[in-house]
């Protein structure tokens, strides 16, 4: 029979597995944070704004001997977002900044016996800078218009740092949360190639964590660096809509409870579907479904699927 320690440290694991993988795209805590035209060129000055519906379901897969069966999750994330895009040091670059509400369920059978959790709340507020290395010049109207015409071919490549800002609701004598008690710096590189109606993207992303030490009934938690990488392929038709497809993996990640390392270092794949369909000039539909699995044992697998509508003015 399984201990309460272990228990305890395999329900830790797949919860860390879990509240990764019920994030969208665009959102924080989304270890392959699939999402097309990251690094686009924008015309500076120009605002965007976003609102999106996304309904992430998955089974949740522990140690047979622990007696947790048909464990599942189901989350609801209505995520709004804003970027603004700018000029810096005769760079273009924007900043954006992304804030959750979710309603989530976990339940399942623990030695037979039925068991629920459901939090409702605010997740973390995530701030990312991005800036264009090479390429992407930061033009404005015109001068933008004439040179996203005149140029078929561009190279981009650009570099961002992302913080998760420990902002969501948490509570320490509570497992699962929505918030993470802890700061995430995202560092990433990334490289956008576009040639004529086919864009090819590629981005690496370093995910490093602070420690959280008011843990669940005072005890800390820390994680090793997970380590991602990503590909998205676009193709623009001549109307504005445009279809991607994308995948990506990511590696690393381990936890430890109190300085004791946990068997729980993420191996990941992830793949997407994504669209976009311009309603006005300035407004927009975009919808996409994103699968995860695992290639460990014990971990998780999931589904979703986001629909959303954004705006963009000066």
């Amino acid at each position: 029979m399984a201990t309460p320690l272990k228990i305890f440290r395999a329900i830790v694991i797949c919860t860390a597995f879990w509240i990764a993988l019920a994030s969208p795209p665009g959102s924080p805590a989304f270890a392959q944070e699939l999402e097309p035209r990251r690094w686009s060129h924008l015309p500076i000055g120009q605002n965007f704004a976003s609102l999106i519906y996304a309904r992430t379901e998955g089974d949740i897969s522990f140690d047979p001997e622990l007696g947790i069966e048909e464990a599942q999750g189901d989350v609801d994330t209505m995520l709004a977002g804003y970027v603004r895009s700018f000029a810096l040091f005769d760079r273009s670059a924007r900043i954006e900044v992304r804030q959750a509400w979710q309603h989530g369920r976990w339940d399942g059978l623990v030695n037979g016996v039925p068991t629920v959790v459901e939090r409702d709340g605010p997740s973390d507020t995530f701030v990312r800078l991005a800036v264009n290395l090479i390429g992407g010049p930061p033009l404005s109207g015109r001068d933008f218009a004439a040179h996203r015409s005149t140029n078929d071919v561009e190279t981009i490549v650009g570099a961002a740092i992302g913080v998760q800002l420990p902002t969501g609701e948490y509570f320490e004598y509570r497992l699962i949360n929505l918030g993470s008690n802890r700061f995430t710096i995202r560092p990433q590189l990334g490289v956008q190639h576009r040639r004529r109606n086919w864009t090819f993207e590629a981005t690496g992303t370093a995910w490093i964590y602070t420690h959280n030490d008011s843990f669940f009934n005072g005890n800390s938690l820390a994680r090793d660096p997970l380590f991602s990488l990503d590909g998205t392929i676009i193709y623009t038709f001549n109307s504005g809509i445009w279809a991607a497809a994308s995948v990506g993996i990511g590696v690393g990640g381990q936890t430890a409870i109190n300085g004791v390392a946990n068997e729980d270092r993420r191996e990941d794949v992830a793949w997407a579907l994504g669209a976009g369909f311009p309603i006005t000039r300035w407004l927009g539909l975009r919808a996409n479904y994103v699968d995860s699995h695992r290639w460990r044992l014990i971990g998780n697998e999931s589904q979703t699927f986001g629909v959303g509508l954004s705006a963009s003015w000066r």
